[in-house]
């Protein structure tokens, strides 16, 4: 274990090279941070440091870097979550509340987290595997025809046209509107087949036909978007740091074009909290130089997604954590609003 003063040596490493982007000397930090000791205990503090792994000395260079493993101890010893200042709540409060539809809301936090971190920014649109129903619309469009419209929790509406074996009525269909949404409003989506199954018995036998149909075209609307989508935002952001990627950005950018490795990523968030991986510490080879620090986000206690960001490891850690959480927790209220 290192000693209470090294962890508050290489806390003050990590805090100038994020901020200089310059490697850090021992002369520097006894200038710039009241330590308590003299320059010659801060270079042994280093030499230390050094030997176990948390600095490296990149090139000829004097100075010093974290390494991943130095910005790991970092994360999860020295660097608490950066509180967003009263403005800044409100800015995010006020963009977000003027989202009209879910594909504005998951837009604009997209954006706004991009802006905030000057990252790039991902979020995942609300499973529908997670979701509850809130309402469905059964709306008569001719005699043997109607729409289906269903609204889930997380503000997601389905539109399907329903074309009728038979002829059904004004009646028929306000009793089929009251039956269905009397089962399954509030119960998620996998619970659902089982609540409807025996709702064509309590109809007439001539309207049998249509309530099947129309159950029938309901159960592939739960079922039928189980691809996860995503969008990001702020892959131009990057450029700002190429000289944080060793060799070449490419390889980042190839990464954040396979959506699959993003969902994956995104997959491995604690339900309940934050998760930052750093550098190596990303299974996809391509983002080796990155850092992904991600939440997940939902209404009523409930994750039902995740978001986060993807920057180099040399990054403002506690202002990156900040951000993405009250974001996450601004675009869950809107979805318990919503």
């Amino acid at each position: 274990m290192l000693s209470e003063r090294r962890l508050e040596v290489l806390r003050a490493i990590v805090q100038d090279y994020v901020g200089t982007e310059e490697p850090v000397g021992s002369k520097a930090l006894t200038e710039r941070h009241r330590l308590g000791v003299s320059p010659a205990t801060v270079r042994n503090d280093m030499a230390v440091l050094e030997e176990e792994g948390y600095i490296a000395q990149p090139h000829t260079s004097a100075g010093r870097i974290p390494t991943d493993k130095g910005y790991r101890l970092f994360v999860d010893k020295l660097a608490g979550v950066k509180p967003l200042s009263t403005p800044e709540r409100r800015a995010i409060q006020n963009f977000l509340d003027g989202a009209v539809d879910l594909d504005d809301v998951v837009g604009r936090t997209v954006r706004l987290l991009a802006q905030l971190t000057r990252q790039v920014a991902v979020v995942q649109y609300p499973s529908l595997t997670r979701s509850t129903v809130r309402h469905v619309e059964l709306l008569s469009m001719a005699p043997a025809r109607l729409m289906l419209v269903l609204i889930t929790d997380t503000g997601r509406v389905e539109q399907r046209m329903i074309d009728c074996p038979a002829p059904f009525g004004e009646q028929s269909l306000a009793d089929l509107r009251a039956r269905l949404n009397g089962k399954v409003v509030g119960r998620r989506f996998t619970d659902v087949p089982q609540l409807v199954q025996d709702l064509p018995e309590a109809f007439e036998a001539e309207d049998r036909g249509t309530v099947q149909t129309v159950l029938a075209t309901f159960l592939e609307t739960l079922a039928e978007d189980t691809e996860e989508r995503l969008m990001i935002g702020g892959t131009a952001n990057l450029t700002r740091f190429g000289h944080d990627f060793p060799l070449t950005i490419r390889p980042v950018l190839e990464a954040l074009e396979e959506q699959v490795v993003l969902l994956k990523l995104l997959g491995e968030v604690n339900e309940s909290g934050m998760t930052v991986r750093i550098g190596h510490e990303n299974a996809y080879e391509g983002l080796n130089s990155t850092s992904v620090v991600s939440v997940g986000y939902g209404s009523g206690g409930e994750t039902v997604a995740k978001l986060g960001v993807v920057g180099p490891t040399r990054m403002d850690y506690p202002g990156t954590m900040g951000a993405v959480r009250a974001v996450a927790r601004y675009v869950g209220q809107i979805l318990a609003e919503s």
